[in-house]
């Protein structure tokens, strides 16, 4: 490594960027973590309302991974992760029915959390805005080893040079839906056996879920995840969609009071559409890496084995 350089430069602090830049500076790599919000967690993001934690992008996580089974130990060893459930509800053509899955987890302290912990003392730079990822690579117009853009695609090609072709060609072939998150609270609990739905054939609603039972307080809070389609109707202004997502949410579970409180959240890149051709991240000749839930199917594990991956071949490439 040259003295004028400054090692990788990870640009999003969600847990892709996290699990990638961990990796570096576990091989003696120095890496720096580049966060345009002012937390880390990317799209697992948590707010506080009223002094509560209420996730707002990732409803929950599921495990199947061995390797990411042993950092789910770890958070759950330090009280940060707990099993939620393995049986939600499904509404749709046959009505309402119970479906059975994998084991989903919750944080009580909402998932950002489990991002900070993984994060641990990695050097991050929260509200700084990169403008541009140059050829050498540069970032902002400084010389760095690598640079890898851990977000969705489409904010990727914001940053990138056309010259940068390999990666270029790389974010322009991912395909992103958006979608609204609401966090209603209600008076009280008007609803019974019930933590979770998902919303099929349905104008408004893709998810419901039970953030009371869902953290373990039992907080007549309820989070509502909207269709794409609804979602589109509402990027340029979120807010409008407070009362049709709160309407839709009573009208489902048949709730007989209004919510005290509904705010609504835009993800205009919320989900991105599969991928099966196995690759887990991108790294080129070029020193550009992309890493996130964009390699596989859209999960929460998926994005940090995409972070862990990169930063494993990028260890060994600097190293």
């Amino acid at each position: 490594m040259t003295a004028d350089r400054v090692g990788v430069v990870v640009v999003g602090a969600g847990i892709a960027g996290v699990a990638c830049a961990t990796e570096l500076a576990r091989a003696g790599i120095p890496v720096r973590l580049r966060e345009r919000a002012r937390v880390t967690g990317g799209r697992m993001a948590s707010r506080r309302f009223d002094g509560r934690p209420a996730d707002l992008g990732a409803a929950y996580f599921t495990v199947d991974d061995p390797d990411f089974a042993a950092v789910v130990d770890r958070w759950r060893a330090a009280g940060l992760a707990r099993e939620w459930t393995d049986t939600l509800v499904a509404y749709g053509p046959r009505g309402r029915e119970q479906v059975s899955g994998p084991m989903r987890w919750a944080a009580p302290r909402g998932l950002r959390s489990l991002v900070e912990h993984l994060a641990g003392d990695l050097p991050v730079t929260h509200d700084r805005l990169v403008m541009s990822v140059e050829p050498g690579p540069r970032v902002d117009g400084a010389e760095a080893e690598a640079v890898v853009l851990a977000m969705p695609g489409p904010q990727a090609a914001l940053l990138l040079d056309p010259a940068l072709a390999e990666a270029t060609r790389a974010v322009a072939a991912q395909r992103w839906s958006p979608a609204l998150t609401g966090v209603l609270h209600f008076p009280a609990r008007r609803w019974a056996d019930f933590r979770g739905a998902f919303v099929n054939d349905h104008p408004v609603l893709s998810l419901v879920c039970d953030d009371g039972d869902r953290r373990g307080d039992g907080a007549p809070v309820l989070v509502a995840h909207t269709t794409a389609g609804f979602a589109a109707g509402h990027l340029l202004q979120p807010t409008g969609a407070r009362e049709a997502v709160e309407q839709a949410v009573r009208d489902l579970l048949g709730l007989p009071e209004p919510a005290l409180s509904t705010h609504v959240h835009r993800w205009t890149y919320a989900t991105p559409a599969a991928r099966a051709d196995g690759a887990t991240f991108h790294l080129d000749d070029d020193g550009i890496g992309l890493a996130g839930d964009a390699f596989g199917r859209p999960r929460v594990q998926t994005a940090w084995r995409s972070g862990r991956d990169l930063g494993r071949a990028l260890a060994a490439r600097l190293a």
